[in-house]
């Protein structure tokens, strides 16, 4: 019986027909029903007395977006809940990010949602007019139930271990120290008012090639590594990627970057920047740096772990002999007209030394990341800057600036804000998250998820949403909340080749924060 409840929305499309001609009300319930629990039963209960067929539609998994690692039950498991019980008269599967397709199958006269949707201001996705204009294009109408509201992701993060321990206990003390109802509340308001904002992001492009490989073993002949090819793509990385988190949080992005003249890549970058104003110099002398990575898939995990990496990028000689006078005039002319100038400094032979004086003297808050990575390590050190107003660097990055490997990274934390004359700074230290530091005051932020797929650029996006946060005077502690949700939502996507929405941050914040 519980199978025969669980059919395709086509098929339930061939039925739809027939309930009207025998004047039978159709009533459709939507939701993820990651745990079955007592506030869903009433709400079915009261969906089912506004009509007589009472259909229940289901989030398929890779359409949830509460977050890495949701939903805790697959597909099948939660279509089975809902099946058992004997008020559910069909359970679809929707196979979409929003309920409109399901719509067009369902056809309701009436679409159920619970109390806490009644106030569109206070639907994170922003969903509720688009569904309700869908459910009125068929005839239907919605319908708001008035039962209590209980939280399956409260209780799964309570009870089934679906946070880390330590991220349950910062969150319990953020809500104790903001109010229960009112951290998430602040933080999306916060985040909202990042639109105003105007950005400047100034700094490397790069092209990031992922080779995805089938590892067969080693030759015979010379014992090196032996793979099938299983399919290459290209993610726009760098700055590119920086300006493209940005974007999804404001309007008023600008990239301003050099490149050099190789064949297609322009024409990949302005595909890919969609929403993101370009203000590239090309030069033939130039070389834009394409970093082509060779990965592995785990058979069991979703992990990639990278065999080895290519990298053409301009070389140090190449950098001393090349005229840089259109960019630093460019950089002149830009610079100060932006709230916000983040600098995305790769060490591939973007920023020298007069561009850093520009930066330094004309922008009005100064973000920077410095980074060191296989291509300039130890010659690339955040030192080279004698001011940023917030900064982010990982343990490497911030014990190499000082040559100190045993010192505290709390005390070197400190000395570099200071050196740099810093309102917020930042360390993220992997697997135990970040530190973060105002003034005096230091909070530490634990990883939200140990399970990741691919952490290339987790940092960046870490760094975008930092930035954004010390540039509007955020809380610490919420800001550094929010740049390692961003970063945690990042290491979950393969490469660049998505960037971070406020949605999906805003939702996985809402999931962390249900305690």
């Amino acid at each position: 019986m519980t199978d025969e409840k669980i059919i395709s929305k086509e098929e339930f499309l061939k039925r739809r027909q027939a309930f009207r001609d025998e004047g039978k009300k159709v009533v459709l319930c939507h939701g993820v029903f990651d745990l079955l629990h007592y506030g869903h039963i009433e709400h079915l209960e009261e969906a089912k007395k506004q009509g007589d067929i009472l259909v229940v539609s289901v989030t398929a998994a890779q359409y949830v977006n509460k977050g890495p690692g949701r939903p805790y039950f697959d597909d099948r498991q939660r279509m089975s809940f809902l099946a058992s019980l004997s008020i559910v008269d069909y359970v679809l599967l929707s196979e979409a990010v929003t309920v409109q397709e399901i719509v067009s199958f369902v056809q309701p006269d009436i679409y159920a949602k619970g109390q806490e949707y009644a106030r569109a201001a206070d639907d994170v996705t922003g969903n509720i007019g688009p569904e309700q204009r869908a459910v009125e294009q068929y005839g239907g109408k919605i319908y708001f139930t008035q039962g209590e509201v209980h939280s399956s992701t409260k209780l799964l993060n309570n009870f089934f271990a679906a946070l880390p321990e330590n991220v349950k206990e910062m969150a319990f003390s953020l809500r104790k120290k903001y109010g229960t109802a009112d951290v998430f509340s602040e933080i999306r308001r916060r985040v909202e008012d990042f639109s105003r904002c105007k950005i400047l992001v100034v700094g490397d492009i790069i092209v990031d090639a992922y080779v995805f490989c089938n590892v067969q073993g080693v030759t015979m002949k010379d014992a090196t590594l032996s793979a099938f090819c299983d399919g290459e793509e290209n993610y726009a990385g760098g700055s590119l990627a920086i300006a493209r988190h940005l974007a999804n949080f404001s309007p008023n992005v600008t990239l301003l970057s050099m490149m050099g003249t190789e064949y297609g890549i322009q024409d990949f970058i302005e595909e890919k920047m969609t929403g993101v104003r370009l203000e590239l110099l090309r030069d033939e002398n130039f070389v834009t740096p394409v970093k082509r990575r060779y990965l592995k898939q785990n058979p069991v995990r979703q992990e990639y772990t990278k065999l080895f990496s290519v990298n053409y990028l301009l070389k140090r000689g190449q950098r001393k002999r090349f005229d840089y006078s259109a960019f630093h005039q460019k950089l002149r002319d830009m610079a100060g007209n932006y709230d916000l100038v983040v600098v995305c400094d790769y060490g591939h032979g973007l920023l020298d030394e007069e561009a850093l004086q520009i930066l330094e003297e004309k922008a009005k808050f100064l973000a920077v990341n410095c980074q060191t990575n296989s291509a300039n390590y130890g010659t690339n050190l955040i030192t080279k800057y004698k001011r940023a107003d917030c900064f982010v660097v990982d343990e490497r990055e911030l014990r190499l600036a000082f040559g100190q490997a045993l010192t505290s990274r709390h005390r070197l934390l400190r000395e570099l804000s200071e050196k740099l004359r810093s309102e917020m700074s930042w360390v993220t230290i992997g697997a135990d998250g970040a530190i973060g530091r105002a003034e005096e005051y230091e909070v530490r932020i634990p990883a939200l998820l140990l399970h990741v797929k691919d952490t290339i650029g987790a940092g960046d996006a870490f760094y975008s949403l930092a930035a954004l946060a010390a540039a509007t005077k955020m809380p610490l502690d919420m800001a550094t909340l929010l740049a390692n949700t961003a970063g945690a939502l990042k290491a979950n996507i393969v490469g660049n080749r998505e960037a971070v929405k406020k949605i999906d941050l805003l939702k996985f914040l809402s999931t962390i924060l249900n305690v």
